[in-house]
Parts: C-alpha cells; structure tokens; sequence
C-alpha cells in the first residue's frame, strides 16, 4: 500500500476491483464521508478514564468494601460479558449494561436516576475528541459534501458527545445502532445511512478504526474505507494517521483525476 498518508491501496485490492466494477474508484467528486464516533472522533482513552472516575464514585457513595482494582475488573468483566452474550449483529444498548455493572458492583438494584447524573457528570469531565476530528469535520460541513455518522452507539448518547465536541449541527444525518436495530458490519447500517444521504456508495467514505466492522463493512456495502488505526487488509482504500487527512481524500477527489 502505497503510503501518501492518504494513499489509495492499488495492489491490495486489485482482484477485488475486477470482481466489484460498480464500485469503480472514479473519485472525480466524492459525494459523502461518513464517520464512526468511538476511536474516530470519540478519544476512547478519555471514555476510559471516565470510567475510572464513575466506579471511584460508586465506591464511595455506597461505602463499598472492595478495592479500586478489583471493582474495575468487575466492571470491565460485566460490560464485555453483556455485548458479548448478543446475538450476531443484534444491537444491545450500553445504557443497559451500564445499569447490569452498577447493580452488580453495589450487590442490589439501583434505579437509573440515582446513578446516571453522577455517570454523565463524570464523562463530560474526562471525555474528549480525537485530536483534528472536530476541525475536520467542521470544514466538511463547509464543501459539497454529506457529512454523516455511522456508530455502533445508543442514539441520544451519540448525539450528547457530539454536541458536547461542537458537530452536531455539522452533520447532516446521523445513523446509530441503536435506531436500526443491527451493529456494524450488518450492511442494513449502511444502507440506512446511503438511503438518508441520497448518495452513491462508490462515490462515499467511511472513516473508521475496526476494520471488520467500519472498513470491510463498508467495502462490502460498497463504500470505501478509510483506515484511522485500523488493522490493514484488502478492504483499505485509504490510510490516514490523522483525521484531517480526510480533507486531502476529499479535496484531491474534486479535482480531475
């Protein structure tokens, strides 16, 4: 793959060109990029450390008799154990595994309203963008181009850590897990996010960190994946090592090639 920071993979995908000619690469003029949140614009360190600070709140509140470590283990367990019990691409809502972890760290039921205020208080103090996503996005919003979101994310926390970051209102559609039903790679995400946009999928980019989920997932809908840490693969239409790079796939894109 050649490496331009922005480079198209040419002999990767050679074979898979020639077995997919809809998708064609004529980027005279792309029509859309779409973004994932978690690891794209979402900092997922800082979700991280918002945890850290939520179960430190937990631990002192309910006087709990277990230590930092052991109640972060059982919270990480609990939350992996939750999406890993869903059936395929079925959507499970955070929200909920959430509540399952807060339930079994304090050992009883405890309702959503004594622990959510503490829960967002400690994201809105620690979450953060992913350096150069806000920018970007905001000077996307600014050419002819669909800017839209395709995350595996409860809907109205996707839309709160979006408003927070200042994008919200920069993009023109916003497709979440949450509101098809299906996580990514299901095509039906894709789909539902083309039909919104009114785009073409090989004229579309989706700038991801999965690369089953965000870039293959794309490519098999049609799109083309943009590598934001993801692993490499035939998939890979292009690599970057900072969101703003976008902007040069883009702007390069609306020149005559």
């Amino acid at each position: 793959m050649r490496d331009t920071r922005a480079a198209q993979s040419e002999d990767a995908v050679g074979t898979e060109r020639d077995s997919t000619s809809e998708r064609s690469y004529d980027r005279s003029q792309w029509e859309a990029v779409f973004w994932d949140i978690g690891g794209v614009i979402l900092d997922l360190e800082s979700v991280r450390t918002a945890h850290v600070a939520f179960v430190d709140e937990l631990l002192e509140r309910y006087d709990l008799e277990t230590s930092r470590e052991r109640a972060l283990e059982t919270w990480r367990s609990v939350l992996g154990e939750y999406f890993r019990e869903r059936d395929g691409t079925e959507f499970r809502p955070a929200r909920a595994g959430y509540a399952i972890a807060v339930e079994t760290l304090v050992g009883t039921e405890v309702p959503r309203e004594d622990w959510k205020p503490a829960f967002e208080a400690a994201a809105d103090d620690a979450i953060k963008p992913v350096t150069g996503a806000p920018e970007t996005i905001r000077r996307l919003a600014a050419r002819d181009v669909h800017v839209g979101v395709i995350s595996d994310i409860d809907d109205a926390e996707g839309k709160r850590m979006l408003e927070r970051f200042g994008v919200r209102s920069a993009f023109d559609s916003i497709t979440t897990s949450e509101e098809v039903g299906r996580t990514k790679p299901d095509p039906t995400m894709f789909e539902t996010a083309l039909e919104k946009a009114g785009v073409t999928p090989s004229r579309s980019l989706m700038v991801g960190d999965r690369y089953e989920h965000d870039v293959k997932g794309a490519a098999d809908a049609g799109l083309h994946g943009v590598a934001f840490g993801a692993d490499d693969g035939p998939a890979v239409s292009y690599r970057i090592e900072d969101p703003r790079e976008v902007l040069e796939i883009v702007d390069d894109g609306s020149r005559t090639l």
